[in-house]
């Protein structure tokens, strides 16, 4: 049977890469790195799972320090990634590290932020409000970061982790600066309250943000870049008034697009990332697409946030978007392209209790459980 999502199924030409069609997996934070941060056979069987089911590109979960994720900062790291990127090679896909910072809601009992021997960082001595670190007995909230003294230090380390993810045999890089997280942390003025040149004016607090994107494209070229931005914020405790959200975010997205990236991609308002603080939604709900869709006329456009394969391939039709990011359907669908395709049901029964990994005392093959379990379909 011929699919209906002929658009959506094109291949993508950025520079010297060609996507094989337009379902894109988004980064997924999944805490299976056990037993430390070094990618492991399970990561290896989860990546290549995807690019078996078609992902015509996959974002990796943020490389960081969070518990279990998968670092890049170690030749131990980048020995075990190099063994997954060759193998989504062998199946045909293209892979992007996600270069990720947690900033300001880290936390110093983290066995991984105790191991780098940093305090935690962030613009501005202000601490997220809302937040439990579950996997921490008693479960603790956000503290209050250390300001960062001289941005380029942590600026250097994203630059480090470029260069260690080409070793690695990476397709590219995509920039975290969405959910509340270090870029974003420094493009929010409720979070950022410095008064040097990385804060105060819209262009100041850009700065941090584009001169890491600067940095990554002088290792990778501008093609093999890419940045993901959330403009509604709300996750993590970001959020400005509205004008203002626009004002900063229109010209963020303005700027990185005159480096002409591999990529923009944009995530949509997201009920589920809209916690309530003091009584009232934290986020700054707004049309992220319509908002910011004229600032981009470089780099292609990818959308996620509560995509179906219809409304994507109706958008990429309409040249709203270029390519459609799905998070959730790759979880319980492996083959989630390959059942675009041949338009098999997406029915997968998911258990959100095994989307994170339980920590590494959980047994080694437990960690399987929802993560490379789910069957592909028979084609």
């Amino acid at each position: 049977m011929a699919s209906k999502f002929t658009t959506l199924l094109k291949p993508l030409t950025i520079g010297s890469l060609t996507l094989r069609n337009r379902v894109i997996m988004s980064a997924l934070t999944r805490s299976r790195s056990v037993p430390t941060n070094v990618p492991n056979d399970i990561n290896l069987e989860y990546y290549a799972q995807r690019a078996r089911g078609g992902a015509g590109l996959i974002t990796t979960e943020g490389t960081t320090e969070w518990q279990n994720a998968p670092g890049i900062w170690n030749e131990d790291q980048i020995a075990a990634w190099k063994k997954i990127t060759d193998a989504v090679h062998t199946e045909g896909g293209l892979i992007f590290s996600q270069l990720w910072h947690l900033g300001r809601v880290s936390h110093p009992d983290a066995p991984e932020q105790k191991a780098s021997g940093m305090p935690v960082y962030g613009p501005s001595g202000i601490s997220a409000r809302g937040g439990k670190f579950r996997f921490l007995p008693g479960q603790p909230g956000y503290v209050t970061p250390v300001a960062l003294d001289d941005p380029r230090v942590i600026i250097d380390l994203y630059r480090q982790a470029a260069i260690n993810a080409k070793e690695a045999g990476f397709d590219g890089v995509e920039l975290h600066a969405a959910n509340g997280y270090l870029v974003h942390q420094f493009l929010d003025s409720t979070s950022n309250k410095r008064t040097d040149a990385y804060g105060g004016s819209i262009e100041n607090r850009a700065r941090f943000g584009l001169e890491v994107l600067n940095e990554l494209v002088s290792i990778w070229g501008s093609k093999r870049v890419a940045v993901r931005l959330s403009p509604s914020g709300g996750y993590n405790d970001m959020g400005m008034p509205l004008q203002e959200n626009i004002d900063t975010f229109r010209y963020f997205i303005s700027q990185a697009d005159v480096l002409d990236l591999g990529y923009i991609c944009l995530v949509r308002y997201i009920p589920e990332f809209d916690p309530m603080i003091d009584g009232n939604h934290r986020a700054t709900k707004h049309d992220v697409l319509k908002t910011y869709r004229p600032c981009i006329k470089n780099s292609p456009l990818f959308l996620n946030g509560g995509l179906t394969p219809e409304e994507a391939n109706q958008l990429i039709v309409a040249e709203e978007i270029d390519a459609a990011v799905f998070g959730t359907l790759w979880i319980g669908h492996p083959d989630l392209a390959k059942r675009i395709e041949h338009s098999i049901p997406i029915d997968a029964k998911l258990d959100p209790k095994t989307f994170y990994g339980g920590g590494p005392q959980i047994p080694y093959e437990q960690q399987k459980k929802g993560y490379t379990d789910y069957p592909a379909a028979r084609l």
